[in-house]
């Protein structure tokens, strides 16, 4: 609850800073070389996320400059409802699987962050069914498309308080950050303030995936 009533709070506030940000157009590219597919978090603002979708795709620009990039904001309510997460599981995996039969040559770059994680965990087989804001798997990404998926991006991923992570084929291309005292992803974290730190980890996280491109 504290931290709903956080994201809530930066919501009423974010405007005057994504005033200054340079956010992404959300749409599914044309043919693109590579395709951000971003799930933001619980009622969190912005175009792709203010605090993690956002940032990552201008540090993504940033480190990938050969490349041409796109992005597509999942289509899901982000809020508290007991299917969100499933809502936001179809969608993904629908909009990457059409988009990769009209893009044959594009890869994908997955980005979740705190429910929007649990969006891309189901997404690739490994289901948020008991984190907070889960859902059973609803569906997955085919066999086909998962060489296309360049890297996986996840920040506060709420399955890590299960004990859980991701493994098997996307495992060795997986970014999975928990902030220390994050109660979204660390069983018994106090420290709210640490779920909504995650725009310091962008850099990173863009490192990793220039990496897996």
């Amino acid at each position: 609850m504290r931290i709903r009533l956080c994201l809530a709070a930066l919501s009423l506030v974010g405007g005057a800073g994504l005033a200054t940000l340079s956010a992404p157009t959300a749409s599914a590219a044309a043919c693109s070389d590579i395709e951000v597919v971003a799930a933001r978090g619980t009622f969190e603002p912005g175009t792709l996320g203010f605090i993690v979708g956002d940032p990552v795709y201008s540090a993504l620009q940033r480190k990938l400059t050969g490349k041409n990039l796109s992005s597509y904001r999942v289509n899901y309510p982000a809020d508290l409802s007991l299917t969100s997460a499933a809502q936001g599981n179809a969608d993904l995996v629908n909009h990457v699987r059409s988009q990769a039969a009209a893009c044959p040559n594009q890869r994908f770059i997955l980005v979740g962050y705190s429910q929007g994680a649990n969006v891309v965990d189901n997404s690739i087989g490994i289901s948020s069914a008991g984190a907070v804001v889960g859902s059973p798997i609803v569906a997955t990404l085919p066999a086909a498309v998962e060489p296309k998926v360049a890297a996986v991006l996840l920040f506060g991923n709420p399955i890590r308080a299960l004990g859980k992570s991701v493994t098997g084929t996307y495992q060795s291309r997986t970014f999975d950050i928990c902030a220390d005292g994050d109660p979204v992803c660390e069983s018994g974290g106090g420290d709210t303030l640490a779920h909504l730190g995650y725009r310091d980890d962008a850099d990173t996280a863009a490192a990793f995936a220039a990496g897996k491109v």
